[in-house]
């Protein structure tokens, strides 16, 4: 399939959404949650990176400071801001594995042309010195989570594990000064404060889990005006595509009607013309030009239809997404399963994106993919309509600029929608266009 895109990767971008870890939603749901047990171990660890990235700076940033009077200091200094920011880089990637806390690099591009122009841009980026502040705070901030989670864990544990011998063997325990455990309800209690233990440290573990993936959004990430910066920049390149890819669908258009349905009439007008002048001296032949004149109306009228079906299709606007998806896949060479789980039909624009993105990709399907089936799926998630549609084909889909599926995204990205393709060698392809709306 001749696709434009990069396996996995979107084709048109979204400022990539930050979720923060929830408050704990019952001890069941903590204790199921993955998510805490992802955390345990960070927070018994966090420390030694904090540990580790603390040593450093403590010695490489005074030691270069003192060294700038000779210049040499210069390039220590921007070595060291380098350090640190691959640190802060490390630790995002430490926050998104253990907290589920999605943090881009919020780092501004440079413009600069030489070493000392970037190591300039690199020095007034409000973001290198957030990250500075971060690694700083880990050594102190880690080692409070350290000892929260070793106290309540520990003594969970062993409350909990201190009276088994006793149950199950009848020996007196004394699992710490001055506690012996010689009878049955003394253990039972003994297990229920542990119990208790463990419920708080799994509570405290999410908890600081929580505040530690709130202060890494707050120095890791981009500010709020950054965010919306980048947001605007979005927007406006998005309505830059709608824009080109509008134009380029006129374009079309215009070109569709002037190489055919045009020419077609103007032979048509032709042979009318041929027939009413022959019409009295040879009736016969002006009876043959009068059928081919017929002949090339109907003509031009399919060609009308199938233009006007690529602008925007009557079936979609009489009945639905669901009606217009189920002519195309009728239409399709392979089998094709259907399946549109939408209750309410959703605005006219991602109507018209969707159908498209499912045209487009059955075009593909027919001409390159040596697919033998496909499935399409449709479906709302929130205030967005997910289109997905995956064939058995050769994949190896490769991005072109001013393809099918690249004008697919500019028509997505006209209402902040997104596409994407996985199509690895050998398959299968899968494409999915997600196109938020509100009913």
């Amino acid at each position: 399939m001749t696709a434009e895109t990069v396996t996995g990767t979107p084709v048109v971008g979204v400022p990539l959404r930050r979720r923060v870890p929830l408050g704990p939603d019952g001890p069941l749901g903590t204790l199921l949650d993955p998510m805490t047990w992802r955390a345990v171990p960070y927070l018994l660890v966090s420390m030694l990176h904090g540990l580790a990235c603390s040593a450093f700076l403590a010695s490489a940033v005074p030691f270069s400071l003192l060294l700038v009077i000779v210049w040499i200091g210069l390039p220590l200094l921007a070595l060291t801001m380098l350090a640190w920011r691959w640190a802060a880089m490390l630790e995002r990637r430490f926050l998104r594995m253990a907290f589920g806390v999605d943090i881009p690099d919020p780092y501004r591009p440079s413009e600069g042309d030489n070493l000392f122009l970037r190591w300039k841009d690199m020095f007034v980026d409000p973001a290198t010195w957030k990250d500075l502040l971060y690694l700083l705070l880990l050594l102190p901030i880690g080692v409070g989570e350290f000892t929260v989670s070793v106290i309540l864990w520990t003594l969970g544990l062993a409350l909990t594990a201190a009276p088994l011998p006793l149950m199950l063997a009848g020996e007196p325990m004394n699992p710490f000064d001055g506690l012996v455990l010689d009878t049955v309800p003394e253990a039972l209690l003994c297990m229920i404060t542990g119990a208790s233990f463990l419920l708080a440290a799994l509570y405290a573990t999410r908890g600081m889990a929580w505040l530690h993936g709130l202060l890494g959004v707050a120095l890791l990430g981009a500010s709020e005006k950054s965010r919306l910066a980048a947001r605007a920049a979005h927007l406006r390149a998005s309505r830059a595509r709608g824009v080109e890819a509008a134009e380029a669908e006129r374009r079309r258009i215009e070109r569709d009607l002037h190489d055919g349905a045009q020419q077609r009439l103007l032979s048509v007008a032709m042979d009318l013309g041929r027939a009413q002048a022959k019409l009295d001296s040879a009736p016969e032949e002006a009876r043959e030009l009068l059928a081919q004149a017929h002949r090339g109306t109907k003509a031009a009228i399919a060609e009308l239809r199938d233009l006007a079906r690529g602008i925007h299709p009557a079936i979609l606007t009489d009945r639905g997404l669901n009606a217009a998806l189920s002519s195309l896949a009728s239409r399709a060479p392979v089998r094709v399963d259907l399946s549109v789980q939408i209750s309410h039909r959703p605005p006219p624009a991602v109507e018209s994106i969707a159908y498209f993105v499912v045209a487009e990709c059955l075009t593909n399907l027919a001409r390159h993919s040596e697919a033998t089936e496909a499935f399409i799926r449709v479906s709302r998630r929130g205030q967005r309509v997910i289109v997905e549609v995956c064939d058995d084909g050769v994949g190896a889909a490769v991005p072109r600029p001013g393809g099918g599926l690249c004008g697919l995204a500019d028509r997505a990205a006209t209402i902040d929608g997104t596409l994407s393709v996985d199509s690895p060698l050998g398959g299968p392809t899968r494409i999915r266009a997600e196109l938020p709306c509100e009913w």
